[in-house]
């Protein structure tokens, strides 16, 4: 498994649509899609099947997957090359820097897809819908810029509502039963490799789009919400 590893560690370098820590990226993506698309993302991407979806549903746009393991970004950075996808690309960076490598509104809207739900109490800033990566997305973002969350966790999609709720966050859509809905756009049909798990043994997908406030609230707001959460039992 480790030779595995460092065989696709080292093709990944020669991957041109993967970018690993780069330089100053800021403000100039367009000019590496070589075009004025908007930009989408997916956080903690894995192996990017969300923006390899989007990607072939949406020519006229361009994402980029975001995560830190080069491992499974590889995967996903090679089957777009497979495919010809020039309009997804990879990016190897920690979520918590992602406002060193987009200016402010480069981003036209972010996804996250089935991300680790981070269940225990002491674990909730680790949460990718906490305060503390909003204000991360807020500086990426265009002011109506759209987030959405996909999830198997049923306690993330509460603690998420109860954050978007304190932050005076607009929620555009949200069901706790996704594909029960009729008519379901096909960009909501995209399934991950973790959705197939159903690690949270649910049985339902839960979904919310939303958008940020035009003034987030700071830290200070944090000790609030920790008090709120606080039943959760670690």
């Amino acid at each position: 498994m480790a030779q595995k590893k460092l065989v696709r560690f080292a093709e990944l370098n020669t991957f041109h649509n993967v970018l690993q820590f780069p330089g100053d990226m800021t403000g100039k993506w367009k000019a590496y899609f070589k075009n004025e698309h908007p930009i989408t993302l997916e956080l903690a991407c894995g192996k990017g099947e969300y923006a390899l979806g989007l990607g072939r549903l949406h020519p006229g746009r361009n994402f980029i997957g975001v995560d830190i393991k080069g491992n499974r970004l590889w995967a996903g950075a090679r089957k777009a090359l497979h495919e010809n996808l020039d309009n997804v690309a990879f990016l190897r960076v920690q979520i918590e820097q992602l406002h060193q490598y987009f200016a402010p509104g480069e981003v036209s809207e972010i996804w996250i897809t089935f991300p680790d739900p981070q269940l225990r109490f002491s674990k909730a800033k680790k949460r990718l819908t906490h305060p503390r990566f909003l204000r991360i997305f807020k500086q990426v973002i265009r002011p109506d810029g759209i987030i959405h969350l996909k999830t198997d966790s049923p306690n993330l999609h509460r603690f998420t509502k109860e954050v978007l709720d304190m932050y005076q966050c607009t929620i555009l859509k949200e069901t706790d039963d996704l594909y029960s809905a009729a008519n379901l756009p096909e960009e909501l049909r995209i399934k991950t490799y973790y959705e197939s798990l159903d690690i949270a043994e649910s049985n339902r997908i839960h979904y919310l789009a939303f958008q940020l406030p035009s003034v987030l609230s700071g830290e200070e707001k944090d000790l609030e919400l920790k008090e709120a959460i606080r039943y959760e039992l670690d």
